[in-house]
Formats: structure tokens, sequence, C-alpha cells
């Protein structure tokens, strides 16, 4: 029996918007997407501090985005950007002749990109003034009281948040290890790395590079949820999602946000994305 998922799909603010439909050739399932935009804006508190170096006061200002529009609050955003360098990487992970050490930094390099327009506009900043060698200058930091939390699911969640570190300026990795059983396709959970309670205002990536049947990428928002996180403060990072694993994530996490380089059409009988490309562990770590 055919199923059908209602989402939205956004592109970076910079890509003009086009009000389309795309339907996957699935037998068992078909992806609706709608363009939608969504606005992000919160005032903190207002810090001050003195330069030792210089006689200069600065009185800054804390932005977050965690505020949504109505249309996003209901409903789950996924988002494809379409950059040529995304597609490249993307390209490069699924020839079968790409060798582990050459498929790991392509790995690397797509989440480097995703978590990148991930990033965009969710980050908590500090705005304000400073001396340049030139003269005062207006200036905006993101704030590093309040580091953003990075969560690998291993193996090959490791490879895709390679360089989430050297985006982000504070960050803090949390890891979580599952593994799949490959008869049932159910997953356990053999690593928990979470702390017991998160921040109130935290903000969470969890990467995994596959979104196949999506009991993975659910045991591990279940976890991260438990410990005080909201749906609206997650984003998570793949490399290739499939329908099976964005139908369950839509249903469970009404205003989650997903970033993939690739959305592909089906799973086939042993929970592999086709065309996909492959296990992301086992190529990864030649393993």
């Amino acid at each position: 029996m055919a199923s059908h998922i209602n989402l939205c799909l956004r592109c970076p603010p910079s890509t003009p918007r086009l009000a389309y439909k795309c339907h996957l050739r699935n037998p068992n399932s078909s992806l609706t997407f709608f363009p939608s935009s969504s606005s992000f804006s919160l005032n903190f508190h207002k810090m001050s501090c003195s330069s030792t170096s210089r006689s200069s006061f600065l009185t800054m200002k804390s932005h977050m985005a965690t505020e949504e529009k109505p249309i996003s609050g209901d409903r789950m955003l996924v988002f494809v950007p379409p950059h040529s360098l995304i597609k490249h990487w993307v390209s490069v992970l699924r020839n079968e002749q790409t060798p582990c050490p050459i498929f790991r930094n392509a790995l690397a390099e797509l989440g480097r990109l995703l978590i990148y327009e991930a990033s965009r506009d969710w980050l908590p900043t500090i705005n304000g003034q400073i001396q340049s060698p030139m003269g005062v200058a207006s200036v905006e930091f993101i704030d590093p009281r309040e580091p953003v939390a990075v969560v690998p699911i291993l193996r090959a969640g490791l490879a895709l948040a390679e360089h989430a570190s050297s985006i982000l300026p504070a960050t803090k990795t949390y890891h979580i290890g599952i593994s799949r059983d490959e008869e049932t396709l159910q997953p356990t959970i053999y690593l928990n790395k979470l702390p017991e309670k998160f921040p109130k205002e935290s903000r969470v990536f969890v990467v995994d590079p596959m979104l196949a049947t999506g009991g993975t990428i659910v045991a591990a928002i279940d976890l991260i949820k438990e410990r005080g996180v909201e749906n609206k403060q997650i984003k998570v990072i793949s490399a290739v999602a499939a329908p099976p694993a964005l139908q369950k994530l839509s249903e469970k996490f009404p205003g989650l946000h997903v970033y993939t380089g690739i959305i592909d059409p089906t799973v086939n009988d042993k929970g592999f994305i086709v065309p996909g490309l492959g296990d992301a562990g086992d190529r990864s770590f030649g393993t």
C-alpha cells in the first residue's frame, strides 16, 4: 500500500525559492515537498566587557535562533542544499571504486558543507564594536558561552562529523553507538555518552550518514529528547536519506530539521538505500 509524506523542503536564503512538487518513483512511498520560509530571532541578556589592551568599552547583545514561524512548527523541514560541491562529494561517495581514505575524506567534506548550511541563522551570537588597527568596527561573534552539541552516531557518523569543530567555534561532542540487527533491522544501543541533561537552550546536531529505515536515527533522537531537548532544537545531518526514515521522523518529531546531501527513492529488503552508497561505516574504515 502506498504511503504519502507531507514535508517541507527549503533551500538556503540566498537561493531563489520556486514552488514545485517532487514525487519519488518508489512503489511503496512518495514524497511531496512544499517550499516554506522561517525566520528566527530572540534577544537575550546584555553583556559588558572591557578590553585590557585598549581603553574601549563594549556592550554586547546575544541572539539565538530558536523562535520559528508557525508554518514550520507542526511539520518537518527537509533541506537539500543545491550546491555543486555537495553534489560532487555525494557522487564521489556513490562510486564503488572510491578507495577507503578518499571515501572517508569525501564524507568529512560533505559533512562540513551540510553543517555549514544547517548552522545558518541558528547559532547564538554576540554583537558589538571593537577597535581595529584602522578604526572602530561593528562586529559579530559566535557566543562561546553557549556551545553547540554535536552527536555523531557510531561508526560512520564520526567521519561525517569530522570537521564540525573546524566550522563551529564552540562545540561539545557526545557519542552514541547504535548497531542494527541484520535480520530484524532493529537498532541496539551499545554506547551512550550523552549528558544526563542538556542545558535549556541547547542546539544539537545529530550526525548519521544514512537515513534508511529510520530505526537508528529515531532511537538516537529519543535519547536526546529524554534529556530535555525539544524537536526544534535538533538538526539532523545525513549524506543520503530515503522515504522510510523521513516518514518516521516526520510522524514522530514535528518541527525537526533534516539536512541531507540527496534523497534516494527506496530502501531494499536488507535495509540499504538504493542506489545509496553502500555501508558508510565499512567504506569509511575499511572493516
